[in-house]
């Protein structure tokens, strides 16, 4: 009789003859579209189990399950074509190609994928750590978020291979990764907001620079907004889209996540700046338009604005997008609540905001101990 075991091990049965057959699949020919199997032949059933279970273990050490000779560039190149690129955002998909082109493809493009091993894909993320792209004479290795952003990448696809059994497992799996290097955050001084914002004015930029330490908004979704955005009877602005700036063009889609889809509340005060700046471009849909093109400011052109008007007030040097660090941490200093404060900034989840701005959240516990043991100093224990 036929003993069937769990899906993976195989099967045992007993022939007419009396010996004991274990079949088990061991591939998969895409030529003709079928599973291969192998059999095993012994003169009883606890013969055919271990030499069955020693087959098994050998099928799965090999990686030729597929029977074509697809390279690594050619199945990647498939894979993005086909379950990748029609459901990602075209920023994401650009930075995909570019990785594939610049750093995958010249490492281990050329090599079989069912011949593919972690050791290849180990090498090729040593190298590019110490030394950047493999084509060119760039000295410069790339950062430890890079190369996470490949690992993810190429995992991605190999895990699809996996699923259609082309390989047996992902060689990306067993790959050591660097430890991810935290980017420094700067936090504007609540004593220099004033002076930045006198300068904004200066430059023109109040109502933008305002509106942005007031509300936490990416740079992409704070270009992106147009006065059909703002309700002035709640005092809040709502963001569905953003834009960024691609090769001298810009491109507007919709925000970085599903939770960065929403309407924040603003202060009455940014509501009355951004009401008098309407009234100094009529009929212009953008609410921060670029005073060159009268379109949407190039998120660069921005930046650029933002570092001047440091330089001018003598301030520390800080990116625009901290900014949006400014804001979150001065709210929390000032009693929001992390999950208010995770819905305005348009975050995934309470726990990312929580770990983002730990160090805030931290400071605040020691202050409050403090002052509890101020509070209970004066009382004796008995």
């Amino acid at each position: 009789m036929e003993k069937i075991r769990k899906y993976g091990e195989g099967s045992i049965r007993q022939r007419k003859d009396g010996r004991w057959e274990g079949r088990f699949t061991c591939g998969f020919d895409y030529d003709s579209g079928k599973y291969l199997s192998r059999s095993i032949m012994g003169k009883t059933y606890d013969e055919v189990s271990e030499r069955l279970k020693s087959a098994l273990s050998e099928s799965d050490k090999s990686k030729c399950i597929g029977t074509d000779n697809i390279t690594m560039a050619d199945w990647m190149t498939i894979w993005f074509e086909t379950y990748s690129k029609p459901i990602i955002r075209e920023s994401t998909a650009i930075s995909y190609s570019s990785q594939m082109k610049n750093h995958i493809f010249p490492a281990i493009g050329e090599i079989i994928l069912t011949a593919l091993t972690s050791h290849d894909i180990q090498l090729m993320y040593n190298r590019i750590s110490a030394f950047g792209r493999l084509r060119t004479s760039e000295k410069t290795g790339l950062s430890s978020r890079t190369i996470r952003s490949i690992h993810s990448l190429l995992h991605q696809c190999l895990s699809q291979a996996v699923q259609e059994h082309r390989i047996a497992y992902n060689p990306a799996d067993a790959c050591k990764l660097p430890a991810l290097e935290q980017t420094e955050m700067k936090v504007m001084h609540p004593e220099t907001v004033g002076i930045y914002l006198n300068v904004a004015k200066q430059h023109g930029a109040l109502a933008m620079l305002f509106l942005a330490l007031c509300s936490g908004l990416r740079r992409g979704e704070l270009l992106a907004l147009q006065w059909s955005d703002l309700n002035v009877d709640n005092s809040s602005i709502s963001v569905t889209k953003q834009v960024t700036g691609r090769k001298g063009s810009l491109v507007i889609s919709a925000p970085k996540t599903p939770n960065s889809i929403r309407t924040i509340a603003i202060p009455k005060q940014a509501v009355e700046l951004l009401l008098s700046e309407r009234e100094k471009n009529p009929g212009n849909p953008y609410m921060f338009p670029s005073p060159k093109t009268g379109y949407m400011y190039y998120p660069d052109s921005v930046g650029r604005l933002h570092k001047k008007i440091l330089e001018t007030a003598g301030l520390e040097r800080i990116r625009f997008h901290d900014l949006r660090h400014t804001f979150a941490t001065l709210a929390i200093q000032n009693g929001v609540d992390i999950k208010t404060l995770s819905n305005m900034l348009g975050h995934c989840s309470v726990g990312f905001t929580l770990d983002t701005y730990a160090h805030v959240t931290e400071k605040m516990q020691r202050d409050a101990a403090n002052k509890m043991g101020k509070f209970m100093k004066g009382f004796v224990l008995v």
